[in-house]
C-alpha cells in the first residue's frame, strides 16, 4: 500500500457561519446551545474534550477526557488526581480545553484555571458511575508504569472480589472545575476564512471580539 499523502488531505468547510449577532450574552449559554447541537449530530462522546496541562519543565501534555458539567462556575471533569494531569494541575492550575466537533465543522477552545471540586461532589459523581468503571478506577493507578495487561486484570479481579456491591471512592479520585478566562467558538468557513468569535473575561463582565482565522 502506498503511503498516504497527508499534504493532499483537505476539506473546504461550508456547512455554516457564525456572526456576532449569533452570540449569546455569555459563553456558558452559547456553549450549552452548541453542546446540544453537537449531541444531536454526534451522539457518541460529543462531550469528549482535550485537556492540556504544563509540566514543571514547561513541556505541555494533552489527553482526552469527558466533560461532565457546565455552569457559571466553569467546565467540570473527573479524573485520577495522582495521574500526570493531576500532578501538573496541582503545580500549575492553568490549563486549556478543546472540544472538536468535526461533523459540525466546529470547535470550542477554553483557556482557564482549574480548581479541585469539593469531596462531596466527587463522591456523588463516582457513585453514579457504572460498577465496572468504579472497579477500574480502584484497580488502575493512572499514569503509573505496569508490568503488562495481566497486572491490570489481576488488580481488577481483586477489586471485584473486595467490592461486589458498593465501591468506595478512591482517595486519589477527584474532579476539577475549570474557570474560563477565554472561550473561543470556531466555525469552519470556505477558503479557510473561518469564523473565530471569542469571549474574554474582564473585571466588568464578558467582552467579545473576532479573531483572524
Amino acid at each position: 500500500m502506498a503511503p498516504l499523502d497527508l499534504s493532499a488531505l483537505r476539506e473546504d468547510y461550508a456547512r455554516d457561519g457564525l456572526d456576532e449577532s449569533d452570540l449569546a450574552a455569555d459563553p456558558f449559554a452559547m456553549f450549552e446551545r452548541w453542546m446540544g447541537e453537537a449531541h444531536a449530530a454526534i451522539h457518541h462522546d460529543a462531550n469528549a474534550m482535550v485537556v492540556s496541562t504544563v509540566g514543571p519543565d514547561g513541556a505541555p501534555s494533552s489527553r482526552m477526557v469527558l466533560l461532565k458539567g457546565v455552569s457559571a462556575d466553569g467546565f467540570v471533569f473527573f479524573t485520577n488526581t495522582a495521574s500526570r494531569k493531576g500532578s501538573e494541575l496541582a503545580a500549575n492550575p492553568r490549563c486549556a480545553l478543546l472540544l472538536p466537533w468535526h461533523v459540525l465543522e466546529r470547535q470550542v477552545r477554553v483557556d482557564g484555571v482549574a480548581s479541585p471540586l469539593p469531596r462531596a461532589d466527587v463522591e456523588a459523581y463516582f457513585s453514579s458511575r457504572p460498577h465496572g468503571s468504579q472497579l477500574g478506577a480502584v484497580a488502575s493507578h493512572q499514569s503509573q508504569v505496569v508490568s503488562g495487561r495481566a497486572e491490570l486484570e489481576a488488580a481488577y479481579a481483586d477489586a471485584d472480589a473486595r467490592y461486589p456491591d458498593d465501591v468506595p471512592t478512591p482517595e486519589e479520585w477527584g474532579g476539577y472545575v475549570v474557570r474560563p478566562e477565554v472561550v473561543e467558538f470556531w466555525q469552519g468557513r470556505t477558503s479557510r476564512l473561518h469564523d473565530r468569535l471569542v469571549y474574554r473575561r474582564t473585571p466588568t463582565g464578558w467582552v467579545t471580539e473576532r479573531l483572524a482565522p
